[in-house]
Parts: structure tokens; sequence; C-alpha cells
């Protein structure tokens, strides 16, 4: 179901990119807790319905239409330079990756001998280094083996690392156009945390560069500007030092958002039931 939705505010400072004159579209909807918007280079957004147990793939113009059924609680979904599907099962508590043919991989299950916790989000290097985070919310908390919250970095070797240990639960994560600065929001802490990245992608020099984000942030992207788009209240979109340059308004709370189209102007973002569209004047940011 596609839908121009009227109740949409954008406000932007002066020095902010012009993001005057354009509106909104709900472009699927009857969803039950919509996340891990990724855009494929084939033409269409694949994104989780986490609650319901289903990856789901959309086209402009079309109905949203099934792209794998029992996906373990898939949440937070990315993709490489050869097309391939990282995808955060929250339910079997691992992170996969599907092949073009639909061969699935598991890349991360334990660490150290026990299970994590619950995958969350995940990006992918244009080099094949990955992160992903490892939070726990609601009921994951019960079943929890590890006595922390993680960001991970798994190595092109398959060799799995932690970046970080904080004390409140990490959430949505994405990388810099330059692929050296891992940003990772966290929940509890209501902040953006960035860590330099080296060509073996090994991080250091954490550090908080948004403090204080209205609401609960999730999931984060970033455009070719190095601008940061963080979904909390509202999508919050802030300059790379952390200034705050505007805010995307929508008539439900958003889970995430990712940039595509053919042209990488659209930002797509996923907000509980629906997956809304916004066409922007500035390109997203793509490691693949």
């Amino acid at each position: 179901m596609k839908s121009v939705i009227p109740l949409f505010l954008l406000t932007v400072s002066a020095a902010a990119q012009d993001f005057t004159d354009i509106h909104i579209d709900r472009v699927a909807t009857g969803l039950v807790f919509a996340e891990g918007p990724v855009w494929s280079r084939e033409g269409y957004l694949i994104f989780s319905d986490t609650p319901s147990n289903r990856i789901l793939q959309f086209s402009f113009g079309e109905p949203a239409s099934l792209y794998r059924e029992k996906s373990n609680g898939a949440s937070g979904n990315a993709l490489d330079a050869q097309g391939r599907l990282y995808t955060c099962e929250t339910h079997s508590r691992r992170v996969t990756r599907t092949d073009k043919k639909g061969k699935i991989e598991v890349l991360a299950e334990r660490w150290q001998g026990k299970r994590l916790n619950a995958p969350n989000d995940i990006v992918v290097r244009k080099d094949g280094e990955t992160y992903f985070t490892d939070p726990a919310f609601g009921n994951q908390q019960d079943s929890r083996d590890l006595d922390f919250y993680g960001v991970f970095h798994i190595s092109r070797r398959g060799e799995i690392e932690v970046v970080a240990k904080p004390k409140g639960r990490p959430n949505g994560i994405a990388l810099a156009p330059s692929g050296r600065i891992l940003y990772v929001t966290n929940s509890d802490d209501r902040n953006v945390r960035a860590y330099d990245l080296d060509k073996n992608g090994a991080a250091s020099n954490e550090r908080v560069v948004v403090p204080h984000i209205e609401g609960i942030p999730d999931g984060i992207r970033v455009d070719e500007n190095g601008n940061l788009y963080v979904a909390a209240t509202n999508v919050e979109v802030y300059t790379p030092e952390g200034k705050q340059l505007g805010s995307v308004h929508l008539t439900e709370t958003p889970s995430n958002c990712a940039f595509g189209d053919a042209d990488f102007e659209s930002l797509y973002i996923t907000a509980r039931t629906s997956v809304y569209r916004v066409r922007l004047k500035v390109k997203g940011s793509v490691q693949y």
C-alpha cells in the first residue's frame, strides 16, 4: 500500500542541506514492527518485520512482498559488495550471511563459548570488515549468557573481537563515507558514540559525538557529506561533529532508516507499522 502522508514536518537550520518542498510517502503498512532497512542495487528495499518473523522486500509502486519467512526474528540487515545479505537474528541470537543462491552461513553465534545476547543491527565496510551490536531488550534480558552488552567486529578472516562493552545498550550502527569512523547509538545513554577504524578494521578512540538525544536512539545512517540520521522520537539529523541540522517528524515513532532508490537520494524510514519514503537532495553514503 502506498499513500501520501500530509502530517510531515522537517525543520532544518540555515546551514543544513536544503530540504524545502519535499513530502513523505507511506510505501508499506500493516506491519507489526518494521526494522532493518537496506537498499539492494537490484532495485528494491529489504526490511524486517521482526515480530512476524519475516523479511520483506519493496519496489516503489508495488506492494511489499515476502523475501524470507521463518527469519529467526530478523532485525538489522546489511549488504556487502558482492550483494550478500547480512542479518541479525534476534531469536537464534546469531549473525548470518546469505549468498546470492540463498545459502545461509552463520558468521557469529558465540563469544568465548557463550551465546550472544540478541544481535540487533549490522554494517559491512567495502572491504568486508563487519560490525554489529548485541544488546538485549525485553525478555532477551532473561536469557543472557554474556555479562555485558557488546559492539563486535567480524574480520574478513572470520575472527570475532569486541569493539566495546558499554554500560548502556548499543543499538544502531553505521560507517562514515570513508569507512574509517564507526558510529553506534546507545539506547540507554541516549547518545551516539564514534570509534576510529584502521585499515584492518580495528577500533580505537571511543568518544561521544552526539549527547542527549531526545527519545531512545535506534537505527542510524550517514549521507555522502558525513551527516548522521538517527531514528529516535523523530529522525534527527546531525553533522559529523554532533551539531543538530534538522528533525524529521512522522506520525509514528521511527525505528531505523536507509538511503535508497537508483540515485540513493531517498530516505526510507521504518516506523513500527509502516515504511515511509522521503526524497532528499543529498545522497546516502553506501559501503557496497
